[in-house]
């Protein structure tokens, strides 16, 4: 009686759809090749939300108790926190909240702004409300260019850093561009207090002029014929000497000016940061750009479309004399490690195949080395249809299986040799004698595959940070015993019962 591996086995030995199903999977794996994000590491879903709120004036320990902790505790009732890190400062206070591992961050947000909303009866008097920003992986930068140059200062390059800026951001899958180091424009104004006292004007008062001079307001509508003009007054200062121009106060039926009373200086301001390039011939003045990729984007194709976009502003942005750098390029790291991962595991498939040629024959090594890169094109189809991306952990799962995918073919080819050659067999039809060799170990074979998916089925369950390192190991390693590539070695491998017969007859 024929089991499940034989009957399997009658039904594709033969079958005309059993290539098409193999060049389908082979045209499904490439592109999965093509549109799965490549990147060094497997992206971890932990969501961490900053939380500021200020209590100007209020000493740390009043912090604490009036503001720190009475957040913290609506905190932690929100569901699917993990952990909650705190700091008071003078007026200040942070809270760090972290979600469990997996979490959606956008469902993790929406609950934290929800509770938030939902107390700021509870803000004590004094206090500010909370201002909440998201933290992610996605704001590890995975480009960075840096402008250097002897010939201009640190406040040139960053102004040209700040127009190529505008260039990068329209890029697509680019979600954030951060400027370091460079010194910015700074408008600054040094008040004299002899001048002050001379006019009676206190310097209060100069800030909420400046305050009220650096807008724009709606003044009315002046209907005329069919059109309606907009009358809006005031401007916003462009320069040092539109500052200086703002008025402060009266006197005498005179208007006081700002530059009356303050001198108005409109340079660079003081660096918070300092960014140099080093070379051999010494080091340089530099502004670097860190680029950050949205989720889910590919790291390569958004580092590439970035140094395109730069490469077409540079004749127009960057004068003579800048340098840019590229001084990080997680794209350009995770293509070569990738593919340097994707060329092992060709050293290795071909590695097997010439080990197979040597004990079972070219046609056996042949059909082994059809079937390995099937059965993986079907692998990296399911793993871009889950979201995954091609990374170290995701690869190594494929070189896993193809041992697992190895064993079940040798396995299969060496039986259906054996029976082949077997003498009892040289008079029969070649089809029964395969579904025999193939029904034999199919099964047994079926029942060692399961027996490995059963052993690191439970990585797929792995919780905490070590989940989204284990769980692609399962996802790629089971179920890679393949029964059509099986039946398909079948159906190749009758043709050498034509030689063993010969090579039967020649003995007589």
């Amino acid at each position: 009686m024929t089991g499940p591996a034989g009957r399997l086995a009658a039904v594709f030995i033969d079958s005309k759809l059993t290539p098409l199903i193999a060049i389908a999977a082979v045209l499904a794996g490439t592109l999965a090749i093509v549109r799965l994000p490549r990147e060094e590491e497997p992206q971890i879903k932990v969501p961490m939300i900053d939380v500021f709120a200020g209590m100007p004036g209020a000493s740390p320990r009043e912090v604490e108790q009036r503001l720190t902790k009475p957040m913290e505790r609506l905190l932690w009732e929100i569901p699917g926190v993990e952990y909650i890190y705190s700091t008071s400062m003078p007026g200040q206070s942070l809270a760090i909240v972290r979600f469990f591992t997996g979490i959606d961050e956008d469902e993790a947000i929406v609950r934290l702004n929800q509770k938030l909303a939902g107390n700021f009866d509870l803000i004590p008097p004094g206090g500010t409300p909370p201002l909440v920003k998201r933290r992610s992986i996605d704001d590890v930068p995975v480009l960075a260019l840096t402008l250097h140059s002897s010939r201009h200062s640190p406040f040139e390059l960053r102004r040209v850093a700040a127009e190529i800026e505008d260039g990068i951001r329209q890029v697509t899958d680019v979600s954030a561009v951060a400027i370091l180091g460079g010194e910015s424009r700074r408008i600054l104004v040094t008040l004299d207090e002899m001048k002050l006292a001379g006019h009676g004007i206190e310097s209060l008062r100069v800030l909420q002029a400046l305050e009220a001079g650096n807008r724009r307001q709606h003044a009315g509508r002046v209907p005329r014929g069919n059109r309606e003009f907009v009358v809006e007054s005031g401007v916003f200062p462009r320069d040092a000497a539109d500052v200086g121009a703002v008025v402060v106060g009266a006197a005498a039926g005179r208007p006081i000016h700002l530059r009356d009373i303050a001198a108005v200086e409109d340079g660079a301001g003081e660096p918070s940061q300092y960014v140099f390039h080093m070379e051999k011939s010494g080091s340089e003045a530099a502004v670097t750009l860190a680029i950050s990729k949205r989720r889910g984007a590919n790291a390569i194709s958004v580092a590439d479309a970035v140094l395109r976009k730069v490469e077409l502003m540079r004749s127009s942005v960057a004068p003579a004399g800048v340098s840019i750098a590229v001084t990080r390029n997680y794209g350009e790291t995770a293509a070569e490690k990738s593919n340097e991962l994707l060329k092992h595991m060709g050293i290795a498939v071909i590695s097997v195949g010439l080990l197979i040629a040597l004990a079972l024959g070219a046609r056996a090594a042949g059909i082994v080395l059809i079937a390995i890169p099937v059965t993986l094109a079907l692998t990296l189809l399911v793993f871009w249809l889950y979201g995954y991306t091609l990374n170290r952990i995701t690869l190594f799962a494929l070189i896993f299986s193809i041992g697992i995918l190895v064993d079940d073919a040798i396995v299969v080819v060496e039986n259906i040799a054996r029976h082949a050659r077997l003498p009892a067999n040289l008079g029969r039809p070649l089809m029964p004698v395969a579904i025999e060799a193939v029904d034999e170990v199919g099964n047994p074979t079926i029942l060692a595959t399961l027996t490995v998916i059963a052993a690191i089925l439970p990585m797929a369950f792995v919780g905490g940070l070590m989940g989204p390192y284990m769980r692609p190991i399962p996802v790629g390693g089971h179920g890679r015993h393949d029964l059509l590539a099986a039946c398909r070695l079948c159906g190749d491998t009758l043709g050498r019962r034509a030689h063993v017969e010969e090579r039967w007859r020649a003995r007589g």
